[in-house]
């Protein structure tokens, strides 16, 4: 009776947040792939004794949260003060009423080392799916040889002065486009749940899309998912990076080194859509200035090397085809047939579980070389806002149905 008795003693004094829950799974709800932000980005990521209010659109919603925090590509520890996460209100508002402290292991604050990345303790806030949150978190010093953060948001967030985690609106809020140190949320959800991962450059990250309104693709593919009963259960990850290309390093790490952080490690990742290789092909053909010269070949073989280190995981690859790009600031005819020559290998290889076509939905039949003119951004390279509902509305959902 007595070791009883110890034992429920025992129990009691357990920190809540070692206790797991028992139900469900933790999935990704929303993500930003992070890279390096030099000293001369400095100016858009703050300063030191800073409040950070980063405001994310989550796609799947559920009763708890627990947020991730990236210094992987600093050089000094990165120290968060405080911080919080609660239902945005608009702006640098938030809730006060879903306004939730976040620990790290039962501690309200924490430092993450250089090259690492860093799990809140779960907490208990009603999320529902398609809301916007705000992460809040106080840094009180920064060193600005080298910070983590996703450079191109389309959305807007915040920084103020001093430690505000806990305010109900930020006193003289300084606008920022990025999403500084944030790396991904996650939802406890139901025993089904499951993400999907968009991998590729800033035709997935929504470049030229109407900021502050979730208008990329993968944003227009979260929606459908969650609107059809056979695939509501699932979350999309938005895992691009303007610029970036499958066999050489330029904005963030080439994908083929970020793959396992972006892609293989999220919870609950069940699909994967590759849609990269553009930059590759503009910079290699490119007829002012061509560099980091690669063939068709190469990047075709870097993206077997992704769809095969999917496969060792167990996931569903899905190849995109790669969209226009008559017109573009770097196109040639040389690239041209690279761009045919990759696109033909997607549509027709077996090591890829499906295709979606996204070079058919948005080409011009007469130009099949250009965009669609409703389709086309202006710069002939990214769609607009039309051009990226287009191409969410034409994958098939059946894809993410199969085992």
């Amino acid at each position: 009776m007595r070791f009883i008795l110890a034992l429920v003693l025992l129990a009691s004094l357990l920190p809540t947040y070692a206790q797991t829950p028992q139900a469900g799974r933790w999935v990704g709800t929303w993500a930003a792939s992070p890279y390096a932000a030099n000293s001369h980005d400095h100016g858009q990521t703050g300063e030191a004794d800073t409040t950070y209010r980063e405001i994310v659109h989550v796609s799947l919603g559920g009763p708890q949260v627990r947020v991730a925090l990236s210094n992987e590509y600093g050089t000094d520890s990165l120290t968060i003060g405080a911080a919080s996460v609660a239902l945005s209100a608009g702006k640098d508002a938030i809730n006060p009423a879903s306004s939730t402290a976040l620990t790290f292991h039962g501690a309200t604050s924490v430092i993450i080392p250089p090259g690492a990345m860093i799990l809140s303790d779960p907490t208990a806030l009603s999320v529902p799916a398609f809301a916007d949150l705000a992460v809040s978190f106080f840094v009180p010093k920064q060193t600005v040889t080298q910070l983590t953060y996703h450079g191109f948001a389309d959305q807007t967030s915040y920084t103020a002065t001093g430690n505000a985690v806990g305010e109900h609106t930020l006193t003289q809020p300084a606008e920022i486009a990025n999403w500084p140190f944030l790396k991904g949320v996650d939802v406890l959800a139901g025993a089904d749940a499951a993400t999907v991962v968009t991998f590729g450059d800033s035709i997935t990250d929504g470049a030229h899309s109407t900021p502050n309104t979730n208008a990329r693709w993968p944003d227009v593919l979260a929606k459908r998912l969650q609107s059809n009963p056979a695939t509501a259960h699932m979350g999309v990850l938005n895992q691009g990076i303007g610029g970036n290309r499958i066999l050489h390093d330029v904005s963030g790490p080439n994908a083929l080194a970020r793959f396992d952080r972006d892609v293989l490690s999220q919870p609950g990742v069940h699909y994967v859509v590759l849609l990269e290789g553009i930059n590759d092909i503009g910079h290699a053909a490119d007829p002012v200035k061509p560099y980091d010269i690669v063939s068709a070949q190469e990047i075709i073989g870097g993206l077997s090397q992704l769809a095969t280190r999917a496969h060792l995981r167990g996931l569903k690859v899905y190849g995109a085809t790669l969209t226009p790009y008559v017109g573009a600031k770097y196109q040639s005819p040389a690239g041209e047939t690279m761009r045919q020559t990759v696109n033909d290998w997607i549509r027709t290889t077996k090591e890829l579980d499906g295709v979606i076509d996204f070079d058919k939905v948005t080409r011009d039949p007469a130009n099949p070389g250009s965009f669609a003119a409703a389709f086309d951004s202006g710069d002939h390279l990214h769609p607009g806002d039309a051009g990226y509902k287009a191409m969410g509305e034409a994958i098939d959902l059946t894809l993410f149905t199969a085992k």
